[in-house]
């Protein structure tokens, strides 16, 4: 791209079947310039959801403007990591068979994390893919759990306690357990209720011997000290707290807990 063309503009978008949420940031300043999110209601199964991305894109005019580069971010549950020793491309879609139901229909995808050796497949939106195609031409797509666990890496540098995180979304969690920038552990989970949440965290604490009395859990996305996630973890986990997220705010005018429930989006 020839400079005098250049925005200075880079858009992401995050997209998930109950919604997509999107941030522009300007790389001149390296902040975020705007954000939104937006809520699908019950989908009527006889509307397409690129209709609704359809209808998002004419209510907020700033995601046609022009963008240096666009980021797609596919947030859902289909997705699993593996170390580039035992990658292999032409059996990718054999890692997820075993934390989701697959079909030879499905279309896989995977992103190298190169810096840790290890990569992470999914399942992406093709539909959604499809539709940003005809609205941008070119753009790049990753995972919502790519940036998560790269950052997460990063911030267990030299750091050799065990340390476990929790990211809430609507209708599942991720737990990742790191050392020292090493990954132990990353699974999703599908819960309801706050008792579902209890489980599965002192389940994954268990098989990783790791001790509830000591062991650090820090919990990011959409989730508060008031909520009954978070009083029930409190009641079992002496070592816990929401993430800090004050650096990522240094970038931005929005809260600690937009910075929080919007952690990847703006970390991408």
């Amino acid at each position: 791209m020839d400079i005098t063309e250049k925005k200075y503009k880079r858009l992401s978008i995050q997209v998930s079947l109950t919604g997509l949420s999107y941030c522009c940031f300007d790389t001149l300043n390296n902040t975020v310039s705007s954000f939104n999110e937006v809520h699908f209601d019950a989908i009527d199964k006889g509307i397409k959801i690129e209709e609704l991305f359809s209808d998002a894109f004419e209510k907020h005019t700033e995601l046609n403007e022009d963008f240096d580069d666009v980021l797609i971010i596919h947030n859902n549950n289909l997705s699993t990591f593996v170390p580039t020793a035992l990658f292999d491309e032409n059996f990718i879609g054999s890692y997820l068979q075993y934390n989701t139901k697959v079909f030879e229909t499905d279309f896989f995808a995977f992103d190298e994390i190169s810096n840790y050796q290890i990569n992470a497949v999914y399942i992406p939106y093709v539909n959604m893919n499809n539709f940003f195609i005809d609205k941008f031409g070119t753009f790049d797509y990753k995972h919502a759990n790519s940036i998560l666990v790269t950052k997460l890496m990063e911030k267990s540098k030299n750091n050799d306690t065990k340390t476990m995180w929790v990211h809430f979304n609507e209708g599942h969690f991720e737990i990742i357990v790191i050392q020292n920038q090493k990954l132990l552990l990353f699974n999703s989970f599908e819960y309801s209720t706050p008792e579902d949440f209890l489980y599965y965290l002192l389940f994954t604490a268990e098989q990783l011997n790791m001790n509830p009395e000591n062991f650090p859990l820090e919990l990011i996305g959409n989730i508060v000290t008031d909520s009954d996630f978070y009083k029930i973890a409190y009641r079992f986990i002496r070592n816990i707290r929401l993430i800090d997220v004050e650096d990522l705010r240094w970038n931005n005018y929005f809260s600690e807990a937009e910075n929080r429930k919007h952690f990847i989006l703006f970390n991408s």
